[in-house]
């Protein structure tokens, strides 16, 4: 297939990126500034330039464009760039999708468990409602800015991803030499739950939406066990051979990031994959203890 990806030089684009090129398909890379090989794309999402050669033709475009939630603290000039890098992203990539004279059979387009706000104690589906707060917000926006693929008949799939638990990137390698020092432990009490995904399942389930035609709208990409924080950072202890002990508590979390720590670090979403259970869809990494295993070389 030919495979356009925005957003191929982050975490989650680099692997998905590999995994398909190892596969045989062809990737174009939406890229910012100028092409800088042939299969690079130039696009400028914040002016509107895009080359539409980059979309016309391509089977599948998956945009994973966006500003990092935890990039620093939720200034309103970084709410503004949150905002931008992933609404007029979208936006931009859909109008091209729908104006295409041969269009893309699926736009899967990334976005967040944020989408429900945060609850303490109830499970989380596809059918949820929205939650409340900036970051359920931007992810509505979001997911709304794909609407002209959709009413140009393409299927959208609108990925809420979890947290992605990778090595090479992402929370977990920021997380890595604290609990390798064994200065780690559980953030505000530990009893916020915590959806989560391995990058290796979330390369899979990509590959899933993407071949399956009924998978469609809103699509939970998190692992069927969520944890409580406090269980995350037993497991991580314990696969790293270290204690997790060292608390960490709320009152500093919010002096230092203000409310990007209330939505983000402290926020809990005990999120199911609902619409990927149905289908059938068999997780590698099921457990938190199973994806550290696996990804940090250890055994239990």
């Amino acid at each position: 297939m030919e495979i356009t990806i925005a957003g191929a030089s982050g975490l989650i684009g680099t692997a998905v990126a590999r995994s398909f090129e190892k596969g045989g398909h062809q990737i174009r890379r939406l890229v910012r500034g100028n092409a800088k090989g042939p299969g690079d794309f130039s696009w400028k999402p914040d002016t509107g330039a895009i080359d539409p050669a980059a979309i016309e033709g391509a089977d599948v475009v998956i945009n994973l464009a966006g500003a990092n939630i935890a990039g620093g603290r939720w200034t309103q000039k970084h709410k503004g760039l949150l905002r931008d890098s992933r609404v007029c992203s979208t936006d931009l990539i859909a109008r091209c999708v729908a104006a295409c004279v041969s269009k893309p059979a699926v736009l899967v387009n990334a976005s967040g468990v944020g989408y429900y706000g945060t609850d303490p104690e109830g499970w989380i589906d596809e059918q949820s409602p929205l939650g409340g707060g900036f970051l359920a917000g931007l992810c509505s926006d979001w997911e709304n800015a794909a609407e002209p693929a959709v009413a140009a008949g393409v299927r959208v799939v609108k990925l809420r991803f979890g947290v992605v638990i990778a090595s090479e990137g992402g929370a977990l390698a920021k997380m890595l030499p604290v609990f390798k020092l064994g200065l780690g432990g559980p953030i505000g009490g530990g009893r916020m739950w915590l959806s989560w995904i391995s990058i290796v399942d979330l390369v899979r389930v990509l590959d899933r939406v993407i071949a399956d035609p009924k998978l469609v709208g809103a699509v939970n990409a998190v692992a069927p066990n969520p944890v409580t924080n406090l269980e995350f950072t037993k497991e991580l202890g314990r696969a790293l051979g270290r204690p997790a002990i060292v608390p960490v508590p709320a009152w500093a979390l919010r002096l230092a990031l203000g409310e990007m720590a209330d939505e983000t670090l402290l926020a809990s979403a005990r999120a199911r994959p609902a619409r990927l259970l149905e289908a059938g869809f068999a997780f590698r990494h099921e457990t938190i203890a199973a994806a550290f295993a696996d990804l940090l070389g250890s055994r239990r």
